[in-house]
């Protein structure tokens, strides 16, 4: 079946939504999505949405400016990162235009609440930045943007799986998907395309992110021969619920939770004096992880404490309640009672699809962008995040670029000729289906994509070292070679699982290479990448972005200056 829009956009999320309520100005919308729109991973972010509004104390947007920058690891482009907190007050009053239940003062202002790396001064004490509804922050700004993009005409294709993105002769003409229900294939013709399918954390074993993060649009455009920015960096957040990864917000620690060891120590002290538990998530998933290593882990284990009982449990019910309710499901004790058994999770990915500030995707390290190609959210890297994402800059880097390529889109929709897909293209994508549902082979999908989510999580994780990632590489080459004689089960067109579980296997494969490779080539430490035969930051060899291009050769490197505006890189204290 063949569709025509003015705009496609792949994603559901925050990033995809603003942009479709943006983009829905200029012409036709249609939102893809492998989920029902409102099951997009947006909703599992818990803690808030920082902005400088000063409703409880003072602050500025250049001390958030300056905080991100810091947080980053002075990897992040300051132009952008001046653009996302300067445009970080205007976003968060018009998103309570929009409908989004924010949590109040007692005089009714927007309350705020501490959160890692949000400082005033530039450093020199915690401030309340983070706007935040209760703990489900991206729950209710999910749903009053889904509300607005229905109100605006755009049209929703749920449980639509992307197969490729079609770029012709250096120019994004559309989508080709497969129906999850029926199992048809459905040709998306635009002139716009908008990537905003998130991240890709199922590379990993544990990890906060959802089942369908599997980076399939970051792959796609990959084996196109569009690059992928520092995918070295990936986030883990120090705070997973143990043996689960379930996310605990960092807003249990900036309503007063601490974390402690096996010696009831509040060990965050000796490695953050400052700011203590409220330190950026690289540095406390790294203390963490030390601590457990030096024999300090809770009985000797594997985990430390998260302490919030010294917290009023009336706090604890009014802001913390999802947390609450997933300490007493899952393992069975009310946080205001026991402490909470916590390990590094795989949270955030800070790399991805390169962009402009307006979500224009670059193919190149000189900022030559493909026309009529758009990303934003978590798959883009216009590199606001640097080396790691301060806690409440995620959803704020979704609304403000996403809006922004809304906007872009809206202008180049002028210019741009409508073009179709071709039937050859699309044969070539009915083939490779065909292919994997006729396929014999004796390998299955469960067990390899379980391999590599465990050497991902083994050697390429807080702590990274060569002799690691070379192994590391290894093991991935022969998963590749394995993956080619994989055996479908299922044979059928509807709901087949297993066909779109063996599509995005591919995809994973795809991205931990990408992601190994990078690791392996970057010689330093630097915000989450963080290597023990390199242990020094070394901005003189490596303050440079990582572009990441598929080549006949296997993937090659070239690297892009950091844009550096204001703050000059200096020590990390906190």
């Amino acid at each position: 079946m063949t569709h025509y829009f003015d705009t496609v956009i792949i994603g559901s999320g925050l990033a995809g939504l603003r942009a479709a309520i943006e983009a829905s100005k200029y012409g036709s919308v249609a939102v893809l999505t492998k989920l029902y729109p409102t099951r997009s991973h947006s909703t599992a972010a818990q803690g808030g949405i920082s902005a400088a509004l000063e409703n409880e104390e003072p602050d500025s947007p250049e001390w958030h400016f300056y905080d991100t920058t810091k947080g980053g690891d002075f990897l992040g482009d300051q132009d952008a990162i001046e653009v996302m907190c300067e445009d970080a007050i205007r976003t968060i009053i018009e998103l309570e235009h929009l409908g989004v239940p924010f949590s109040r003062t007692p005089e009714g202002k927007i309350a705020q609440r501490r959160f890692g790396g949000h400082t005033r001064d530039f450093g020199a004490a915690p401030v309340r930045r983070a706007c935040y509804s209760a703990d489900r922050t991206g729950h209710a700004i999910m749903f009053a943007l889904f509300e607005q993009s229905e109100l605006h005409g755009v049209h929703f294709f749920p449980e639509f799986h992307v197969l490729d993105i079609v770029v012709k002769n250096g120019k994004c003409i559309g989508v080709i998907t497969i129906e999850i229900k029926s199992g048809e294939i459905h040709t998306f013709n635009a002139r716009a395309t908008l990537v905003a399918s998130g991240g890709y954390g199922k590379v990993f074993k544990t990890t906060s992110n959802a089942f369908a993060s599997t980076g399939d649009c970051l792959s796609i455009l990959f084996n196109t021969g569009l690059p992928l920015e520092d995918m070295e960096f990936f986030q883990f957040h120090p705070t997973g619920l143990y043996g689960l990864g379930i996310l605990i917000t960092e807003g249990a620690r900036g309503e007063g939770g601490i974390l402690i060891n096996g010696k009831n120590e509040r060990f965050m002290e000796k490695y953050a004096p400052t700011i203590k538990d409220l330190a950026p998530r690289d540095m406390v998933s790294r203390a963490i992880m030390t601590e457990i290593r030096e024999g300090r882990g809770i009985d000797g284990k594997d985990y430390v404490y998260l302490d919030l009982r010294a917290v009023d449990k009336k706090i604890i019910e009014e802001r913390l309640p999802e947390i609450t309710t997933f300490c007493k499901i899952y393992i069975g004790i009310d946080p205001s009672d026991a402490p909470i058994p916590v390990l590094p999770t795989a949270h955030y990915a800070m790399g991805g699809i390169p962009t402009d500030i307006d979500g224009k995707v670059l193919k190149d390290e000189k900022g030559s962008v493909v026309e009529g190609l758009f990303a934003a959210g978590e798959c883009a890297c216009v590199s606001v995040h640097g080396a790691n994402r301060l806690g409440c800059n995620s959803l704020l880097d979704t609304v403000v670029f996403g809006r922004r390529a809304g906007i872009a889109i809206g202008k180049s929709l002028k210019d741009t000729e409508k073009q179709d897909i071709s039937k050859n293209t699309v044969d070539k994508v009915i083939n490779n289906i065909d292919g994997l549902l006729n396929a014999q082979g004796k390998e299955k999908t469960a067990t390899l994509r379980s391999e590599l989510q465990t050497i991902m999580m083994d050697k390429c994780s807080v702590f990274r070292n060569e002799a690691d990632m070379e192994g590391l590489v290894k093991e991935i080459t022969i998963i590749k070679e394995r993956s080619k004689r994989l055996g479908i089960k299922d044979r059928g067109k509807k709901f087949n699982t297993d066909l779109l579980e063996s599509i995005e296997l591919g995809h994973l494969i795809n991205v931990g290479e990408v992601i190994a490779l990078s690791a392996l080539q970057r010689r330093e430490s630097r915000g989450s990448h963080y290597r023990e035969d390199f242990p020094i930051r070394d901005d003189e060899n490596w303050l440079k972005h990582t572009f990441a291009f598929k080549t006949e050769r296997g993937v090659e490197f070239r690297y892009k200056p950091v844009t550096i505006t204001r703050f000059k890189p200096e020590e990390r204290k906190y």
